[in-house]
């Protein structure tokens, strides 16, 4: 009984050295300065956690698509009435797989599926190249953003629409890149 007070006693002074030698080192000037610029990015990050107006809480999100596939038809270059311009152009792209018993040898059946997507460019300089310079074929590398919307047809039906509004288009066919 008497070792474990001793033990305690000395745990006891043991913590409060600790604790003097740690005020000790946060008197020295740099350590404080960073430690006071930590305590305030704490009590800053706090706040931001304890604002309850969502209008206030911004959270990030991302809408990122690339696609790597053929142009489908030369671009066209739409303008409605009071709005600016923009070229569009549909794009292939291809997904292959093999079936059947041999889905990891060479014996398996060869299965191909081609998906067509809208390309709608708004930006400027890159609308005006696109429509210059992607043609029917070329192969073409899209980045951008999704984006979904309705219209009505010709009978006056509701349709949906997803199309890709591109932020970036590189020209991976030689032909393409020998024009430019």
């Amino acid at each position: 009984m008497k070792d474990r007070k001793k033990r305690g006693v000395t745990e006891e002074l043991s913590i409060a050295t600790l604790h003097v030698s740690i005020q000790e080192l946060y008197e020295v000037s740099p350590l404080k300065k960073m430690f006071r610029s930590a305590s305030v990015q704490i009590f800053r990050q706090f706040v931001r956690h304890q604002v309850t107006d969502a209008s206030l809480i911004l959270e990030r999100s991302i809408n990122k698509v690339q696609l790597l596939g053929r142009v489908g038809q030369d671009p066209v270059m739409r303008q409605v009435e009071g709005r600016n311009p923009v070229t569009i152009f549909s794009m292939a792209t291809n997904e292959m797989w093999r079936s059947g018993e041999g889905a990891n040898t060479d014996t398996g059946d060869i299965s191909q599926k081609t998906t067509w997507h809208r390309i709608s460019v708004f930006k400027p300089g890159l609308r005006d190249v696109a429509y210059q310079y992607v043609k029917k074929g070329s192969r073409v590398l899209v980045e951008g953003k999704l984006d979904y919307g309705e219209y009505v047809d010709k009978n006056n039906v509701r349709r949906q629409a997803t199309t890709i509004i591109a932020d970036n288009i590189v020209f991976l066919s030689d032909n393409v890149r020998d024009r430019m």
